[in-house]
Order: structure tokens, then sequence, then C-alpha cells
């Protein structure tokens, strides 16, 4: 019973509390290595918080929401308005030689999975702060996670929107509705994703530690790959002690960034009858990955070819991993750079090809992942769409085949993904205009709105010639950030669906 009155409470103070007790692991791990300054931070912000979050859970028991689908969604938008800030009280205590703005971006940056940091300098925060930069970024990636699954993709957001055809956004599906409110639904899912969210880091992180990577930095890596944050102590310097071996296992563990039937509860969530291997997003993904690798590489090869080095045929195989990590990377916004892509540059004397990274970023990963940007299952919408309308400049009077999703697919929902596309490319727009307004150049603002929008923050050190580095922002642009993160995260599509519910539904 008093189990059944918790998972009752307003979904907001539920978060406020497991927040709560995600302080109490950097403090442990403080305690543990001595560090009390820092555990101390922890534990008082622990203790103050809970004290919080009792006492609006008091006060919020035998609260009912107007409107029970619309409540969640009014949630995952507040979460991100108020759990960095929470988040933020004890780092900013922790480290003294920083304000509250700082903590609070890189919170958000953290709890959006974006990956960004304030502070890229080596050593600045202890190993128990880099340990809550990635934990806040693991819960943040499960959250967008459990909130694609059970809010989103029911109310056809997210994505869901293109295979639903013609729905409406935020309106719902009646017959999931009827079933089981959001709620039980986020109660249902929660427990069938959390342990094979759970399960995917351990393995990885087990997996990193026997191919030769440090424990700590290990379970860091393993935290970053499965939400996709890229978060790392000490920077973006990607897999050192593992090496190839281990990315070729990271790479394995980004599969559920791209298609969300590698969860147990993906197939469920429409086109029950497909497999894994015809998976749309895991086709696009792969195609992608394959023409993408195949440009940059020969060009990295024809810049080296004259070289004996460019004959070396074990050069040559590192390199081309090397190359396809790395897309793979960006592709699912996650931004851990392969051992290898430095050697590539340096192999061929070309510069990093910044565009084509953030062409990669803003496409992004698959539906109802922990992968940011434009999502794969819309870019696939408007290439089949692109296709069938190749097809009718040859054959005028042809009919498209593959039956009625197919079709809904190729029209409608090709329709919906142009809309988001425009929603995407605006954003951009109105965020690198808001940066050029607060002193920035528009090449740093460009790549800055770019990565904050496809929550791919460590997409700033490498799209440009020199790295755009976050610590050297003012308040204004680090505002600015923040609500492209958000924007970015929650997606344009289901904020105007909840500023203005009754016409969408209309």
């Amino acid at each position: 019973m008093p189990m059944r009155r918790l998972l009752n409470l307003p979904l907001l103070v539920i978060l406020m509390g497991i927040a709560t007790a995600a302080m109490l692991v950097p403090a442990a791990y403080a305690f543990a290595h001595r560090d009390y300054p820092v555990g101390r931070a922890f534990a008082y912000g622990a203790l103050i918080f809970s004290i919080l979050t009792g006492m609006i859970a008091l006060a919020t028991a035998n609260w009912q929401p107007r409107d029970a689908r619309h409540s969640h969604l009014k949630a995952l938008v507040g979460a991100y308005l108020v759990l960095p800030l929470m988040l933020a009280v004890p780092l900013n205590e922790a480290v003294r030689d920083t304000s509250f703005v700082n903590a609070w971006f890189e919170m958000l940056s953290s709890f959006t999975t974006t990956g960004a940091t304030v502070y890229e300098t080596p050593g600045r925060l202890s190993d128990s702060l880099h340990l809550w930069r990635a934990l806040v970024g693991w819960l943040g990636g499960f959250f967008i996670l459990l909130m694609g699954v059970a809010v989103l993709l029911p109310m056809n957001l997210g994505g869901m929107e293109v295979l639903a055809g013609r729905g409406t956004p935020g309106a719902g599906a009646p017959q999931i509705t009827r079933i089981a409110d959001p709620s039980q639904r986020v109660t249902r899912f929660a427990v069938q994703l959390f342990p094979a969210y759970a399960g995917f880091t351990l393995v990885l992180w087990c997996g990193l530690v026997l191919m030769g990577e440090a424990g700590f930095r290990a379970l860091c890596l393993a935290m970053a790959t499965v939400s996709t944050s890229g978060i790392m102590p000490g920077g973006n310097a990607g897999v050192s002690g593992s090496g190839i071996p281990g990315e070729i296992l990271i790479a394995l563990f980004l599969l559920p960034a791209i298609t969300r039937r590698a969860y147990p509860a993906g197939p469920a969530l429409g086109e029950r009858a497909r497999s894994l291997p015809h998976d749309p997003e895991l086709r696009m993904a792969a195609a992608i990955v394959f023409v993408v690798t195949g440009v940059l590489f020969l060009r990295h090869w024809v810049g080296a070819i004259e070289n004996a080095e460019g004959q070396n045929l074990v050069s040559f195989l590192r390199v081309l991993w090397g190359t396809a990590f790395t897309t793979l990377s960006f592709l699912t916004t996650t931004g851990l750079p392969s051992s290898q892509w430095a050697a590539a540059q340096l192999w061929s004397g070309l510069e990093t090809h910044g565009l084509i990274l953030l062409g990669l970023a803003m496409i992004g990963g698959g539906v109802a992942t922990t992968a940011g940007g434009v999502k794969l299952l819309r870019v696939y919408a408007l290439f089949r769409h692109g296709q069938r309308e190749m097809e009718r400049l040859i054959h005028p009077h042809s009919i498209g085949g593959q039956g009625t999703v197919a079709r809904r697919l190729r029209g409608e929902g090709a329709r919906l993904a142009w809309v988001f596309f425009m929603l995407f490319a605006v954003s951009i727009a109105v965020i690198v205009a808001a940066l050029t307004l607060t002193g920035q150049g528009f090449d740093q603002s460009l790549i800055l709105a770019i990565s904050a929008l496809s929550t791919t923050g460590p997409i700033a050190s490498f799209a440009g010639e020199s790295a755009v580095l976050f610590s050297a922002l003012g308040t204004p642009a680090k505002l600015v950030l923040g609500f492209a993160m958000v924007l970015g995260r929650v997606e344009a599509l289901a904020l105007l669906a909840l500023l203005a519910p009754e016409q969408w539904r209309k």
C-alpha cells in the first residue's frame, strides 16, 4: 500500500526523490576515497532535498491532474526546468571556484545527455564529481528513454507520428488510453526497461575492464555509451586502454541508440511483424555509416596513397575502423571519437570534416531511444517518399505497393517528417541568431546550436578548425544553449502539443 501511494504521487515529485537518492552515490564514493569536502556537499544536499521533496509529496498526495494524458508531458518539460537546479546545488558547493550558472549548465547538459562541459581543464574536477556527471547523464538517458516509450509514442510524438501517419501529434491513441493511464504505462515500462538498461551498462563495464580499460574510466565510458551522453572524465578522449577491441564492444552497445527494438518493450511499439535485421532505422543507419565511412576514408586514403603509410594494410584497416566508429558515434549523438580518428587525420594530412560530423549529429538515432537529432525514422520516411517520386517520374500512373503501412509512411508520414525537419531547421536559425546577439561568431554559433539541439555536446571540439570551449561563453550564451538543449531533447512538436493541445486535437 505505501508503494502504491508513492507511485500515485506526481511524476515530478517522484523524479525529485530519485535525484535526491542519486546524490548519495557520489557522497559514498567521495567518503570512501577520503574526499570529505565533496562527500559532505552531496550528503548535505541529499538531506536538504529529501526534506523538501517529502514536504512537497505530503502537499500533493491527493492531487489529481485535469488532463492525465498531458500531465506527464508537462512533467517531462518540468523535469528539465526543475531537476538541473536541484542537481547543481551540491556541484556548486563542491567546486568552490565556479558559479551557480556554470553548475546549472553542467547539470542540464548532463541530464539532457548533451555532454557539453564547462570544466574542460584536466584535473579541475575530482573523480567523485566526474562520477556525478556521468551518473546524471546515465539517469537522464533512462528518463528520456522511458518518457519516449511510455508518454511520447502513445501521443504520436517523438517520431511515432511518422508511423501513425494520419494520427494527430499530441492527441494520443484512443486504444492505448483506454487500456492504461500514463502513470500505469510509466510504471510498467520502467519495470521492463530498467533491468535491460542497467544490464547493458554492467555488461559493457565488465567487458571494457576485461579488455584493459581502467575500472573507473570503464564505468564512465559504459554509462556514456548506453545513455549516449558522451560524458567522460578528462575530456572527450574516447577509448584509451581497451583500444580497438573496446571500440568494437562499444559499437555493439550503440545498437539500442539506433532502434528501440533492442530493448524488451521495443517490438510492441509499432511494426510488430518486422524482425531486427529488417528494421528500417537499423538499415538506414547502416547505409549512412557505410556511405559516410566510404567518403571519408577515400578522402583520407587519397591523401595518404603517395606515402608509404598509405600502402600499409594494418594502417589501412585501422583508419577504416576509426572512421566507421566515429561516424556511428556521432550518428547516435554520443560523440565519442575513435582512438584512430586523430591518426586518420595525420595519415592524410587533411582537416576534420566538420560539416559531415554536424550532419550526422543532426540526423540522430532511433525513435524512442536515448539519442537525439531529427531521428532516423523521419529520414527514412523522407527517403522513401523521394524514392517513390522518382518512380512516378518514370511511371506516372504506377501504384505504390508494399502495403498500407508503407504507403502511409511515404505519404502522410513523410509530410509530418518534413514538418518536423522544417521546425528543426527554424530552431537552428533562431538559436544561431540568439547566439550571435550574445557576441559569438557565426561559425561558432552554428556549431553550438547544432550541438545543443542534437544533444551532441562533444561535437563542439571536432566540428570547427579549433575546439569551441563552453567555459569561454558568457551567461547569456549559456542560457540560450540551455533552452536549446531542452528544446532538442523534448522536441518542438511535443512543446507545440503541450502549448496548444486543443488545436492539435482539432
